[in-house]
Parts: structure tokens; sequence; C-alpha cells
């Protein structure tokens, strides 16, 4: 009897935390699984009709070259399990964040100027409407950019262009297109050497130095370098949410090294894209290749 009450506390348990679990839309899902879970929130795609607050009257448009520098801010319990501006429940746990007048849903990377963090966020609110704030942020946003205790941060906010277009295809149920493939008059261009030296893309890499760079190479994402192959396979099977991971090895100084890349992209910003989701993912270290 003590046993059947144990069994079923514990099960009523298990349902008082399915009910509290996290409404998380996990942004390296392709883009119809997370338009499904968006969905299945009561969110919708939208741009939205001007509106005015406070005076000041805002127009919401599909702005996928969007980029700005200004102030966030962050929003918490007096907003949890309310609903959003594109329906869904906002749920301060989770990735999300409000603007004034990107669409809804649209995914953004937003960089903390000031510690240099930088995270992708799926927009599905609007707001913020204080004075020189160009974002609200949830509490976990806040916390993995480093702010919340502070309240607010200069950041530069980036709308991710082909991730937001994908979304909006997929919740309004239409076709997503394949990357286009390079250019013909690259196709027939020479196979690179196996030995060519990488070059490491970062900001500090000289504008003379990437203009020197063939066209003919690919870009790959080099998440790590190891000695041990063990240890490179543990590393691939965690990236596994990410592409296709591969394991080359790399002969340097008479010394055999084991590198996990993933690739190839046929161009930089595909890499890019990427590599920002490994580095949100904790890898800070990935690079962007290119041989």
């Amino acid at each position: 009897m003590k046993n059947n009450r144990l069994y079923i506390g514990l099960f009523l348990l298990a349902i008082a935390l399915t009910g509290c679990a996290s409404r998380e839309v996990d942004l390296n899902a392709s883009p119809y699984s997370q338009a499904a879970a968006i969905k299945g929130q009561g969110g919708v795609y939208k741009v939205g009709k001007p509106y005015r607050i406070k005076g000041t009257t805002y127009y919401p448009k599909e702005d996928y070259h969007y980029s700005e520098v200004g102030m966030a801010s962050w929003y918490g319990s007096d907003f949890h399990n309310k609903r959003t501006a594109n329906g869904e429940k906002y749920d301060m746990n989770t990735l999300t964040a409000a603007h004034r007048t990107l669409p809804l849903p649209s995914i953004v990377r937003v960089t903390n100027l000031e510690n240099g963090r930088s995270l992708v966020l799926r927009v599905n609110d609007r707001g913020p409407y204080a004075k020189n704030r160009i974002i609200d942020i949830s509490k976990r946003g806040a916390q993995l950019l480093g702010y919340q205790t502070k309240g607010v941060a200069k950041v530069r906010v980036e709308l991710l262009e082909k991730e937001s277009r994908d979304l909006k295809t997929a919740m309004q149920g239409g076709k997503i297109e394949k990357s286009q493939p390079l250019k013909s008059s690259l196709k027939n261009a020479p196979t690179p050497a196996a030995d060519k030296t990488l070059v490491i893309y970062n900001a500090a890499a000289s504008d003379s130095a990437q203009k020197n760079l063939v066209a003919d190479n690919n870009y790959y994402v080099q998440a790590g370098s190891f000695s041990q192959r063990a240890s490179a396979a543990g590393l691939q099977s965690k990236l596994s949410q990410f592409g296709t991971p591969k394991i080359a090895q790399a002969d340097v100084g008479g010394k055999t090294f084991y590198r996990v890349r993933i690739g190839p992209f046929n161009a930089k910003n595909e890499a890019e894209r990427t590599l920002a989701k490994i580095k949100d993912y904790g890898i800070e270290n990935a690079s962007v290749v290119r041989y």
C-alpha cells in the first residue's frame, strides 16, 4: 500500500512538472519544426499595421537588412504567461525578445557591445517604448548576455535574413527553397591542394588578407582541434544538431591533429550563421575556416 502511494505521488509530480515545462522553441531545429511549435502555442506570423504609443507612431515592416545599435532592456515575471503580440504565451525562461517593428516571429542576433557576448533570439512581441531602447529581451536572454543585474546594456541587433525568411515561409505553409549553388563561373575552378594553409576568419583579420583569398575555396566551421581522436569524436557527437560534423586528420610539424568541422558552405555568411549557433551553444573557440 505504501508503495502504491509512492507511485501515485511520483505520477502526480510528473504531471505537475509537465505542466510547468518550458515552451521554448528550438532555434536549431528546422523552420518547419519551429513553426509547428509556435503554432502549437497559438502563435501566428504577422507584421501588423502602424500603431501609436505615447505620441509616437511605429511602422512595422519586413526589413531583412535591419541592423541597429542602441540600448536593450529585459522583461520578466510581470509579463510571464501573458500573450505576446503574435499570440504565444510569453515565457521569461526562453530565448525570445520584443521589438517595435520587426516581423513576428523573426530571428535576430543580439551582441552585448559592453562584454562581447552574442546570442540568437526569436522576436515574438512588441516593445520596448522607453527612450533609446531598441529591444526588450527575456529574463533568460538578459542573463546569458550578462546584463540582467545591470538592467540595460548597449547592444547591436541584426536580423538574420535567411532564418527569418525561412521561418516566415514555414509559418505560412510554403516550401523553403534550398540554398543557391555557386555561380557557373566558379564551378570549374581547380581543386585546392590538400595541404593548403587554413585561413581563420575573425574580427582581427585584415581586409587586404581577405581580398587575397581565392574564390574556389569552401567554408567550414571548425569547432575544435585535438591530438586524440577520441576527444574529437566526443565533440563530434555533440554537434549533430548543427549539421553533419566530420573529423579531418591533419599533420602539422610531425604531429597529428583531429579537427572537428561542419560544412562545406558555399558562402561565408552561411558558415557564420552556423558559427553563431555553435558559439551560443558554448564553444567559444569555434571559427570559420577556408581551404
